[in-house]
């Protein structure tokens, strides 16, 4: 039997009802599929037109060996797993869904921000354990003389600096796009021109870029001497930012006061990993996106954007401009 036209090549999620929905009101065929490899896309999708991705790599590999492939777009922010390059050189246009869990990272962050400096995590484990003693909390600071760094303003970045400068903290950000056409952000965010600045002058430093060869493990030994002794580090962008060791050598030295993190480099985080022997890090399991509307919206505009494209309407989401 041929295939239709749409196919859900990788998705873990427990149904596809919402894309369903989508397709059925468009009258659209599709199949869900769970292939793990580039081989399994390649033995089980041929003739297909669209992609609804999650986790396959999608590269020159995929885009030569089924002809017919002219859109993928992923189930997420990131194309990480995308090589635009070639998408780009096979005509194939890449998109994803930026704005789906703007708020819900956001709120993560808070949190972990909010548990690492008021201690509520690790406070919160010893008076379980029987220690009803607040000094063991010492020293916490008011957050409202915090100064909280940004590596990365965008959507998320400005909701993270929404809230944190609802506390009464000072914002201060680095984003490579400061400055050019068509950036805009609160005014109450102090841009950096450097990286290094936000380092030595955040006493809690959040990332909120993207993953590029550019930025892979920019936080790393000598990033991390830069930064305030005693700051907070938080991370719910990529794990790929990250140098781990590097990450463990700063809390075993002391350098950071804390961590938070819900992304890693390699998913999920080995139960001996060393970060866990620190009380003062909080790692969640990559759930800053979830949220039960965030899922349903994300499912939702993976199936419009698909219609979008197969019924001749502009993306809403491009990546990059296919060559014709």
């Amino acid at each position: 039997m041929e295939n239709p036209k749409i196919i859900i090549c990788d998705c873990d999620h427990k149904d596809v009802d919402t894309e369903k929905a989508v397709f059925d009101a468009a009258g659209m065929d599709f199949k869900w599929l769970h292939c793990t490899t580039q081989e399994a896309v390649i033995e089980q999708c041929q003739g297909a037109v669209c992609f609804l991705n999650q986790y396959t790599r999608m590269d020159k590999k995929i885009f030569e060996a089924i002809p017919t492939l002219k859109f993928v777009v992923r189930y997420g922010v990131g194309v990480d797993n995308v090589n635009l390059d070639d998408a780009t050189e096979y005509g194939v246009q890449i998109c994803n869904v930026p704005d789906y869990g703007t708020n819900e990272v956001a709120d993560q962050a808070l949190g972990l921000m909010l548990a690492l400096t008021r201690k509520v995590h690790m406070i919160g484990n010893m008076t379980k354990a029987g220690v009803w003693n607040y000094i063991e909390s010492v020293p916490v600071h008011r957050l409202s003389t915090r100064t909280v760094g940004l590596i990365g303003a965008g959507r998320i970045g400005q909701a993270f600096a929404h809230r944190v400068y609802a506390l009464g903290c000072k914002v201060i950000a680095y984003d490579a796009a400061y400055g050019k056409p068509g950036f805009r952000a609160p005014e109450y965010i102090e841009f950096k021109s450097s990286v290094d600045e936000v380092l030595s002058q955040a006493d809690i430093l959040s990332l909120h870029c993207g993953l590029s060869p550019e930025t892979k493990g920019m936080m790393n030994d000598a990033a991390f001497s830069k930064m305030k002794d005693g700051s907070f580090f938080l991370n719910v962008a990529r794990g790929g930012l990250v140098d781990e060791e590097a990450l463990e050598k700063a809390l075993s030295s002391g350098k950071l006061a804390g961590a938070g993190i819900d992304v890693v480099c390699a998913e999920p985080l080995s139960k001996d990993s060393p970060l866990f022997r620190h009380e003062n890090v909080v790692v969640t399991p990559h759930m800053g996106w979830y949220s039960e509307e965030s899922a349903v919206e994300l499912n939702r505009k993976c199936a419009e954007e698909t219609v979008r494209f197969l019924t001749g309407e502009p993306v809403h989401y491009p990546v990059n401009t296919p060559k014709k």
